[in-house]
């Protein structure tokens, strides 16, 4: 089974952007769930196929503070 895997990262807007590696997919949502939903009908979208994919999201949290 193939695997799509995406990058996610806080907006600095707020919600969260998930960009594909590898792939040109982009998307972006308020919250994680709606992320994951919009992730799944981006990837159908995108290979226009029924062929089932495993979405790996790679969640990155940056922070940022003085010392």
């Amino acid at each position: 089974m193939e695997e799509v895997i995406f990058l996610v990262e806080e907006s600095v807007e707020g919600g969260f952007t998930a960009k594909g590696m590898g792939v040109s997919i982009y998307t972006d949502a308020d919250t994680m769930e709606e992320l994951r939903e919009a992730v799944k009908d981006a990837v159908h979208c995108h290979f226009d196929d029924n062929k089932k994919r495993i979405i790996r999201l790679h969640v990155v949290k940056e922070e940022v503070f003085a010392a």
